[in-house]
């Protein structure tokens, strides 16, 4: 089945804010943490539900002059954002560079973006792979638009203390 257009112009900078209810989705495997770097925070819609679980936030963005991919080491772990998909990729690997001394990344992206052969060293590949979460609802990018959602979006965790196979979970909240 191919993709489809959503008959949408792209936004700027890929800045499609994540929805509250898909950022809860991504707490509770995040495990005891007290602070969070969100490199791709655009307006701050995920940074502000991040804040409201109680965590402290980092939040940066490329439109504010910082970009998260020149950055150098952050204090905060783990790395929670929902990459410019068109930089999903470099985003993944400068996240699990910066996580490398034992931290998390999760990042928001399209349920098929693990299926590439050329990505296969970010997933079945790489020992810091924990875990796919597939949102069971799809994401509406454009408030109060009246089409269908194209695309189905999981988070994907990279824990660099992780051991054994990666897991596969569900979230059934929506």
């Amino acid at each position: 089945m191919s993709q489809r257009e959503s008959g949408y112009e792209r936004l700027q900078r890929d800045c499609y804010e994540t929805p509250e209810w898909a950022t809860r989705a991504v707490l509770p495997h995040l495990g005891n943490i007290k602070s969070v770097w969100e490199p791709a925070a655009g307006s701050g819609k995920m940074a502000r539900v991040l804040t409201a679980a109680g965590l402290q936030v980092l939040s940066t963005d490329i439109s504010a002059g910082q970009d998260s991919l020149l950055s150098g080491e952050q204090s905060v772990d783990p790395i929670v954002t929902n990459p410019p998909y068109i930089y999903a990729t470099l985003f993944i690997e400068h996240a699990l560079r910066l996580t490398s001394g034992g931290g998390k990344v999760a990042m928001l992206l399209r349920t098929d973006f693990d299926h590439a052969k050329t990505r296969r060293y970010l997933f079945s590949d790489c020992p810091a792979f924990a875990c796919k979460i597939v949102l069971t609802k799809r994401i509406r990018w454009i408030e109060n638009s009246t089409g269908q959602p194209s695309f189905n979006h999981a988070w994907y965790i990279w824990d660099h203390n992780h051991t054994g196979k990666p897991t596969l979970e569900y979230d059934l909240q929506h």
